[in-house]
């Protein structure tokens, strides 16, 4: 199985890459897409729980965090850990790959305009490419 990885590259008066990543999910999940958010520690996940709770009125996205919910898990889950259920996509919102992403045959990740992020992002790319996966580009 070939990994597909997008990036979304954001540019200086784009919108951050969290509420995008946001979006992104909201319409993962109205595709009936299980969906995983990686994040580097459990303060930025809990991050990205409120921000899914409030970044469109219009728009209820189930998730949730490790240890909440139903054992088989909401259709969205946040960690910083590896998933525990299987999932259809993988949202990198950590500095680097994780281990696990290879267990995924779709992951998103962005390329913010802040420069120290967009030089992460590219050794992300780096790590993704050394691995064989298939890669693409989007603007947003």
């Amino acid at each position: 199985m070939t990994t597909q990885v997008i990036f979304s590259v954001l540019d200086a008066s784009a919108q951050d890459h969290l509420r995008l990543a946001c979006e992104k999910v909201a319409s993962l999940y109205r595709q009936n897409k299980r969906v995983f958010i990686f994040c580097d520690s459990q303060g930025e996940a809990h991050k990205i729980d409120e921000l899914l709770w409030s970044f469109d009125s219009d728009s209820f996205v189930p998730h949730n965090l490790p240890g909440e919910g139903l054992e088989s898990g909401s259709p969205v889950e946040i960690s910083w850990q590896a998933p525990t259920n299987q999932r259809h996509v993988l949202v990198n919102l950590a500095t680097d790959v994780p281990a696990f992403a290879g267990q995924f045959k779709h992951i998103l990740d962005f390329v913010p305009a802040d420069d120290g992020l967009k030089q992460q992002a590219r050794q992300r790319y780096r790590s993704y490419q050394q691995a064989g996966c298939q890669l693409a580009t989007e603007s947003a």
